[in-house]
């Protein structure tokens, strides 16, 4: 990749992270209050049924435990894309009638953002539990709400990781459908002004093709996943609650216990074992729901369709694209044009064939 080093993707994509997550992090909160299933009782008004002011306030909950997360995911994400896209690039046979390779190269991208994404939601997760749950919580509180939510998982800190899967099963289709409308728009722009001689090569151009090209198949991925989406925000919000509920049940648990082994922190070794394995079940999805002691992904589904109907699934699907649209375009477009000008701070060249 000319020009530009591990360093350089790293310090572009934890800016682009960092500039989004300000700007767009009230549009993420009003969309999980919208989801929530107590979004009637909480932020409605009874006898009108519009929203009432509570759904405004406190709008950045949550949103320092996102900023110390986005930026290693970030990083990460970013990084695992760009090697996993030259693997695959290196590694696809070409052939006289297919010189850029018998897999075509949406497929390739597609391959290599859901790789990229795997190992992005593994340290995202986490801060996603936490946010979520924190832009729930009262803004009349006088607590600091990440800090509320955090007590909540002192006693099982391995229960924030419960809704990997859901993260993962949201993010793969999303990425999978954004990075190669993404890249053949990008694409099709550049290769329209450079027809019409308007290529001018400088970083803001670059930028705003790139911001563009995102944010539109950003917003159209967005609005596709829009029914997993829903049900990942219910997954994570009842993390609390599970976590709650065995820490309810660990005292019975300590006491029987109590006169034998005991682990580094104090607890029971058998304690200790069962809530490592409900934290290993929770990561599986091949296991069924009885198994993981809470409910399904596909149960959670029916049950909004049953409550809400089939429109319940789409809930905030309107506000996901707008603010993903703004999202994706300010994230990819900062992320591109910050590679570009710390490889030419150096004197170095990035290749329009490298970007992306």
């Amino acid at each position: 990749m000319s020009g530009n080093t591990n360093t350089d993707i790293l310090l572009a994509g934890a800016v682009a992270a960092f500039t989004v997550d300000l700007l767009v992090y009230p549009l993420d909160t009003l969309k999980t209050r919208i989801q929530s299933p107590d979004y009637a009782r909480l932020y409605t008004n009874t006898a009108t049924q519009r929203a009432n002011p509570a759904l405004f306030r406190g709008l950045y909950q949550g949103i320092g435990s996102v900023i110390i997360a986005t930026l290693p995911s970030s990083g990460a994400f970013f990084t695992t894309y760009e090697r996993t896209k030259t693997l695959f690039t290196t590694l696809n046979p070409r052939t006289s009638s297919s010189p850029h390779g018998l897999i075509p190269l949406p497929m390739l991208h597609a391959g290599a953002s859901s790789v990229a994404e795997l190992v992005s939601c593994a340290i995202l997760t986490p801060a996603e539990v936490i946010k979520q749950n924190a832009q729930m919580v009262s803004s009349g509180s006088s607590t600091n709400a990440t800090l509320q939510t955090l007590a909540k998982f002192k006693s099982n800190p391995l229960a924030l990781w419960r809704g990997y899967t859901a993260l993962a099963g949201r993010n793969l289709p999303f990425t999978a459908l954004q990075f190669p409308m993404f890249e053949r728009l990008k694409v099709a722009i550049r290769g329209y002004r450079d027809r019409r001689g308007l290529t001018t090569g400088t970083i803001l151009e670059s930028g705003s093709i790139t911001a563009f090209s995102a944010g539109s198949a950003g917003a159209i991925a967005a609005v596709i996943t829009t029914p997993v989406d829903v049900v990942k925000t219910r997954i994570m919000l009842s993390a609390v609650g599970d976590a709650t509920a065995e820490a309810s049940a660990a005292p019975n648990t300590a006491k029987k216990g109590s006169e034998g082994l005991v682990d580094a922190l104090g607890k029971s070794v058998e304690s200790s074992k069962a809530t490592v394995k409900s934290a290993a079940n929770s990561l599986n999805p091949l296991l069924s729901a009885e198994e993981k002691g809470k409910k399904s992904g596909w149960k959670i589904g029916r049950e909004i369709v049953k409550e809400k109907g089939f429109r319940g699934l789409w809930r905030g699907g309107a506000l996901r694209g707008v603010w993903t649209m703004i999202g994706s375009g300010l994230y990819l477009g900062v992320y591109e044009s910050g590679r570009i000008y710390l490889a030419s701070r150096r004197g170095e060249h990035v290749d329009e064939a490298d970007l992306f």
